[in-house]
């Protein structure tokens, strides 16, 4: 038989997830579209509750806040740049989190923390997608933000982690967190704003950062293989979206399935599935009522 694809190979993960657990789901927009897969198969998730994160920092900076749930005060209130309407945000969010003042802004930021660190006491499992390895530093006191908000590119300046640097700033992440295990992967979403080399030299610096990671922590962290799939079984433009950087979401749906070949609970499939089925079905339903 002619074969079409290369098949990504890989054991089953040491980190299993099922019904019973709590998952956080922290990084990219990629964890964005696979945690709402989650969602719909019945898992108890919290999906970027700061919205999309791409670097480990401020992947690690989130992390932190969620650890201590300190909530955000006017001093982390930041106007947007121009064309924004004077909208308030802050260094640590998604500009989704955006509101016309700062109390309504930190009336926002502050329900979803709460909501979010209340869950984070008690989850037990954290799939974290790394996106690049270059961060966006503020020029007044060289702090990694997690968006810029549109502010003045003179505000910033934007320099890439090192192998050394994720490894540690991962240790770091997993030290903070002893009770939780871990499954990590690297974003199948292309960042080419420097160009496609500088894209593969961000994304190799990830994974060889992880794999220091893994090797070191094999008993409760494991890798799953979410770039290698998109880019080697699914090799090909009908899998990518219009911007072709990001996979379409037949793609999500592919790379969802194969990682519940890695890490769901081989008994609880059917229920899984039955999950998904059930809430298509209910999304289909309250269409058609409109």
């Amino acid at each position: 038989m002619l074969k079409l694809q290369t098949p990504v190979e890989f054991p089953q993960s040491r980190v299993r997830i099922g019904l019973e657990n709590r998952i956080a789901v922290l990084g990219s927009c990629f964890a964005d579209g696979v945690g709402a897969l989650m969602k719909d198969a019945g898992l108890r998730v919290c999906v970027n509750p700061f919205g999309t994160l791409y670097n480990p920092r401020s992947i690690l900076n989130s992390v932190r806040r969620l650890s201590s749930g300190e909530h955000f005060t006017q001093r982390d209130c930041v106007r947007l740049g121009a064309g924004a309407d004077h909208m308030v945000c802050s260094f640590s969010h998604h500009t989704s989190f955006a509101r016309p003042g700062e109390r309504e802004f930190l009336e926002v930021a502050n329900a979803s923390l709460d909501e979010a660190a209340a869950f984070w006491k008690d989850c037990d499992r954290v799939v974290v997608t790394l996106g690049t390895a270059y961060c966006w530093r503020r020029v007044e006191d060289g702090e990694v933000v997690s968006n810029c908000l549109k502010r003045p590119a003179s505000e910033f300046v934007r320099t890439r982690l090192d192998i050394g640097e994720v490894t540690r700033i991962l240790e770091e992440l997993m030290e903070l967190c002893p009770e939780k295990e871990f499954i990590f992967t690297v974003s199948p979403i292309r960042h080419l704003s420097g160009g496609a080399h500088d894209n593969q030299l961000s994304k190799s610096i990830l994974l060889l950062a992880l794999d220091n990671l893994i090797r070191s922590h094999s008993a409760r962290a494991d890798y799953f293989p979410s770039y290698e799939i998109l880019l080697d079984e699914l090799r090909d433009y009908r899998f990518y979206a219009e911007d072709l950087t990001h996979p379409s979401p037949p793609a999500v749906r592919w790379v969802w399935e194969r990682f519940c070949d890695f890490a769901a609970e081989p008994a609880e499939r059917g229920r899984l599935a039955a999950n998904e089925k059930a809430s298509r079905q209910s999304l289909h339903r309250s269409i058609l009522k409109k």
